[in-house]
């Protein structure tokens, strides 16, 4: 791809855009950063706080540790971080700041201060409104369709910002429907490293960093440990479990940062790590990593795209399909060989639901990985999974095409009855 193509500066774009680095599960972190903003906008300590989530929100902050606040969970714990320890400046890495006295104060602010939340249902999936009240005062601030798209501030009847939110286009966005497989795979082949070795470089340290952490520490279920101690250590093992320790780490309040992937930590660990030993265990050259975490990279965003921000539909799956697309590359493999890993990959993991932020995602990272690690090892063996085999069709784009309807039309209803489940309807 020659950098005069207008697709070669928008894919180098797209990388930016969506590797960004994040402290904590990133809904919640949004939460914070809405609060942030809010907080800065009434100039005060709220004596009174009213927070509207989409239901999607809500299943993704529920369960999952904030970080930098001494193990607190939830919507009202993400709220009150970014009150009392937010730097709106900071987005996604709103209270990376905060300090123990901070999280004391967290604390305090929750168990005295009214802090109510609201199921938004307005169609936005991914929909954040937050109103700090100080007496007759008030801040209002929302987030929709994703983490940083702040849509509205308002401080007592006056509209500082406003952009109309028209279903769940991503404005502000490079547009995703630039991609496809056939030219991601050209692009990763012909781009000047130096457009896209600092991000990608933020990437390996942040998440490689985290992914120690979590094999050093106690974190949630230790899914990384376990998989080490299950099966000795391999290639394919080390791939699964320093990804799922990544997750470990992330889901169970871990401080460190992470860089992100389609607005998600655990879909960046995903797709980088797993490519990552591969390419230590090959020895490959550093140029060659660069070219195959591109391709991870594009390929899980692309899988994504068509599937929305959040969804019952694991957005691992994607990651470990894009991770074996990396996979692949580095082990010598063409373009037939990238595309058959997708394919298999999804065929094979299509089924795992997402319920939320928690421990149990980085086994569902694992499982992930695994699949595509054996969609593509089944392809170089002469297997492969083939046009009528369910969700499989004919050619890659059309099979993403599926998984894309998939998970974002067949999984609505599946998704308001996990939500259920976890708020008890």
């Amino acid at each position: 791809m020659e950098k005069s193509n207008p697709k070669y500066n928008a894919y180098i774009q797209i990388l930016k855009e969506e590797l960004r680095p994040a402290m904590g599960c990133t809904e919640p972190i949004a939460l914070a950063y809405a609060a942030a903003v809010a907080r800065r906008t009434l100039g005060e300590l709220p004596d009174r706080v009213v927070i509207g989530a989409s239901g999607s929100i809500i299943k993704n902050v529920k369960s999952v540790i904030v970080p930098n606040t001494n193990h607190l969970k939830g919507i009202p714990a993400a709220a009150a971080a970014g009150i009392i320890a937010g730097n709106p400046d900071k987005e996604l890495e709103v209270i990376s700041e905060a300090t123990a006295e901070d999280a004391r104060r967290m604390k305090e602010f929750m168990e005295n201060t009214p802090i109510s939340v609201e199921h938004l249902n307005n169609g936005i999936i991914f929909d954040i409104l937050v109103t700090l009240f100080k007496g007759e005062n008030y801040a209002r601030v929302r987030i929709a369709n994703y983490h940083t798209n702040i849509v509205l501030i308002e401080h007592n009847g006056e509209i500082l910002k406003e952009s109309e939110v028209t279903g769940e286009e991503e404005e502000g966005l490079t547009d995703r429907t630039l991609l496809n497989m056939e030219d991601i795979w050209d692009f990763i082949n012909s781009v000047d490293i130096n457009d896209i070795k600092e991000v990608l470089d933020m990437q390996m340290e942040y998440n490689l960093t985290i992914a120690e952490e979590g094999l050093r520490g106690t974190y949630g279920a230790n899914i990384g440990k376990v998989l080490l101690e299950m099966d000795g250590d391999n290639v394919r093992t080390r791939a699964k479990a320093m990804a799922a320790a990544g997750s470990d780490a992330r889901m169970n309040g871990c401080e460190l940062p992470v860089v992100i992937n389609s607005g998600s930590g655990n879909q960046g660990i995903t797709v980088s790590l797993p490519v990552i030993v591969y390419a230590k265990e090959l020895q490959v050259e550093k140029e060659k990593l660069y070219r195959a975490l591109a391709l991870s990279n594009l390929t899980a965003i692309h899988e994504k795209t068509p599937i929305g921000r959040l969804s019952a539909y694991c957005g691992a799956v994607n990651a470990g399909a894009g991770a074996g697309a990396g996979i692949a590359y580095l082990c010598g493999g063409g373009y037939e060989e990238v595309i058959h890993t997708v394919v298999n990959a999804l065929a094979i993991v299509s089924g795992i639901v997402c319920d939320g932020a928690k421990a149990s995602c980085a086994a569902k990272i694992a499982s992930a990985v695994d699949a595509g690690i054996l969609g593509y090892n089944m392809y170089v063996r002469g297997q492969q999974f083939y046009d009528g085999d369910g969700i499989v069709t004919k050619g890659v784009e059309a099979t993403l095409k599926n998984v894309g309807r998939l998970g974002k039309e067949g999984m609505r209803e599946t998704n308001e009855e996990i939500i259920k489940i976890m708020i008890g309807e």
